[in-house]
């Protein structure tokens, strides 16, 4: 089987990581924790101006599935090759602005996910970082 280091030209600090960010290995891709790091730039929406995210769970839960989607879409996929997640937050408090985060971002097709509490993250103004893996060959809006 051949194992890919991927590479995403949308992530400014893949150079400077003592990590891999994303392996593809056959048709399976496993994502390192990623988060909505406050000293990166993520690609404007369109219509939205730089600055107008905000730091809350919601904000950043949606910045960190952007930012798991354009590694899938280096590896070829897409979001509904997800099947699972690990989702670590630093308040369960706002568990629920996670779930709306979810619903918005998969549209009612689910990957498996585990979500934590942890004291906390690699920044202090980090509320939220997610694992994922991924199957190029399966769409979860298929499932039965």
């Amino acid at each position: 089987m051949q194992i890919k280091r991927l590479v995403n030209e949308l992530d400014p600090w893949s150079e400077h990581m003592t990590w891999t960010s994303a392996w593809q290995m056959g048709q399976e891709v496993v994502l390192s924790g990623m988060t909505a790091n406050p000293n990166a730039k993520p690609p404007l929406l369109e219509g939205e101006e730089q600055g107008a995210r905000g730091l809350d769970m919601y904000s950043q839960t949606m910045t960190v599935f952007e930012k798991i989607e354009s590694w899938l879409k280096v590896a070829g996929g897409h979001r509904y090759n997800l099947v699972k997640t690990v989702i670590y937050v630093t308040d369960i408090a706002l568990k629920a602005e996670v779930g709306r985060a979810r619903r918005d971002f998969f549209a009612g097709s689910f990957p498996l996910s585990t979500l934590v509490e942890v004291s906390g993250l690699v920044f202090p103004q980090l509320l939220v970082e997610i694992d994922a893996w991924a199957r190029l060959d399966v769409d979860i809006r298929q499932a039965s």
